[in-house]
Order: structure tokens, then sequence, then C-alpha cells
């Protein structure tokens, strides 16, 4: 039986499937209001026709939507953005200030990503990267708020993840829509109806002093709920947030024991990092094999290795005399 293309959440959210890579791995959220909406995330530019088509099946006219938000520039959260854009007659993109200019001109963005997976990765799992037009772009900086349809949202500057990254926070639903900031939570570890969160630590910005401000700073706030890109809403955020500044400093302290410039601390680092997740699991209650955690999770790990060394190396060089 196929996945549900959207699942319909409480105070008029919608959660839709973007389709990236596997199935409940990348959402963008339709956000409805006296008639108006807003998208948050479009994925990639592949995932456009299952946003339109998520528009048509709930009844919603192109017309009406005002706003595309993506949290942050990375391609699966902003890759469909100006390709979303040429569809919604009416909307601008509302982007933190340190990416508006990567949206105008995504050179830079296609560039890094064919770097890591070349032409043909990125024609497949990307799709064409579509530039947006100045004059439709917002620049959301910290304390920024909009009105859609009289719901009101409210932007926060987020870095850790990345420092082009803000959270929105919605007081109708008393949560805030995440991006990468609060983790990852794949629907597939649910045990026992909880969810299980991992950190998304990719290069090159990977921050872990200013991500533990940032975890406080969503919690003051005292949302009943998350709603992440990866994926879907999830609740139980205060035991979440702990395990995230527990991750932290667990991957703070691997990649102080496993980094070694030039040496075999990469596959080390690698290697703790897996037996970390697998453990983390198995603690939770998931029972799938040490196979399908990896299937799952696998490039998430080389990912997150990637963004531990650039950063150990920033740390090095930042203590050379």
């Amino acid at each position: 039986m196929s996945e549900p293309l959207f699942r319909d959440l409480p105070e008029e959210v919608c959660c839709i499937d973007t389709g990236f890579m596997q199935p409940g791995l990348a959402a963008s959220y339709l956000i409805g209001s006296a008639g108006r909406y807003a998208f948050v995330e479009t994925g990639t530019a592949l995932a456009v026709p299952r946003l339109l088509q998520a528009l048509t099946e709930k009844g919603v006219a192109r017309e009406a939507v005002d706003y595309v938000i993506p949290t942050h520039v990375h391609l699966d959260h902003a890759g469909g953005a100006g390709a979303l854009l040429r569809e919604l007659p009416g909307a601008r993109l509302v982007v933190h200030p340190r990416g508006a200019r990567h949206m105008i001109d995504p050179a830079k963005l296609t560039a890094g990503a064919r770097a890591v997976y070349g032409e043909e990765g990125l024609r497949r799992d990307y799709g064409e990267i579509v530039p947006v037009a100045g004059e439709r772009v917002i620049e959301a900086p910290d304390g920024f708020t909009l009105e859609l349809g009289g719901r009101r949202l409210e932007f926060l500057d987020t870095p850790g993840h990345a420092a082009h990254h803000f959270c929105v926070w919605d007081a109708r639903s008393g949560g805030f829509f995440t991006g990468d900031t609060f983790g990852m939570s794949l629907r597939c570890f649910d045990t026992a109806g909880q969810p299980f969160v991992y950190l998304p630590s990719a290069p090159v910005q990977f921050d872990p002093g200013t991500w533990h401000a940032t975890l406080d700073r969503l919690m003051r706030y005292a949302p009943r709920c998350m709603y992440l890109t990866h994926f879907s809403r999830v609740g139980s955020v205060e035991r979440l947030a702990a395990e995230l500044h527990a991750e932290l400093d667990a991957y703070v302290e691997l990649a102080g024991e496993h980094f070694d410039e030039g040496g075999s601390g990469g596959a080390r680092l690698r290697s703790a990092l897996r037996d970390r997740m697998i453990s983390r699991l198995r603690a939770h209650g998931y029972a799938g094999s040490e196979g399908d955690i990896l299937a799952r999770v696998g490039m998430d790990i080389e990912i997150n290795a990637q963004g531990l060394e650039v950063w150990a190396r920033r740390q090095a060089a930042a203590y050379e005399p």
C-alpha cells in the first residue's frame, strides 16, 4: 500500500510528503487561515508537482497561496522554491536574510551540490534549481512577523544547523516549524507512539554551542508540538529537547575522540556514529534489523560525519599558535 500524499493535522496544517529519497523523509507544510495559505518548505524541484497535486486535491486555488517559506536554503528544503513560485502567481518567497541572495542567484547552491553529488546525481535527486525574481523575495530577520488570513507567524533566527536558518512560531497551534533545528524524527522509528529524534550535523555550518542556545530559546515559548521537516508533527517536546542537547554533547565528544587530520579518524568517527545510532534505537525499543536502520539513515550518518569533520577541522585551526 502506497504512502498518502498528505495528512491533515489539527489547526489547518497539512503535512505533504515531498517524495525525497524515500517515503516519510521530507515534508512540506501547507498552512491555511481564512482562505489564505502558505507553504513552509518546498522540498526539491522534483517535489513541486506533488505540492500542486495536494492543492488540487484539497480544493485550494493556486492564487490563494500568499507565501512560500523555506526554513533555510539547503536543497531538500528550498530547492523547489523557484519552480513552485512560477506556478503560484501571487505568492512571495520569505527567506532568511543570509539565504536570500542564494535564492535569487542559486549558482553557488548548484555548484556546491554538483561538487557533492555530480551532475547526474544533482539532476536525478534535486532537479533544476530555478532562480527567484528579487522583487518577489521578502527577507525575514529575527522577530519578523507575517499575517496569514489573521494567523500570526513569527520568525526566529535559529543558527546551529546553518547560519541561514529560521524557525517559524505559529501561536495558533502552539508549535514551531523547525526545519532541521529540532532534529530528525522519522515516523518509521516511532515505538509505542513515541518519537525518536537525532541530529543532522551536515556541513558546513554546524555549531554545537549556538545550537544549544537555539534549542533553549525555542523551549522558552513552551511549545506543545514541533513540525519537523524530517518528518511531520511531534509532541513529547521537553523529552526530545533534552535528547537533542545530549546528542550535541555526544557529537562533540565523538569528534574530539576521532578527528585525525589525514589519518584513520574518519572511519572511526563513522563507525562510532553508526554504533550510537543503533544503540539509541535499540534503547528506544526499535526492533528492525541493523540493515534496515542503515538503509534509512546510513546517508545521514555519512553526512553527519562530514559535518563533524569540518567542524573539528575549524576548531583545530582556531587553536593553532
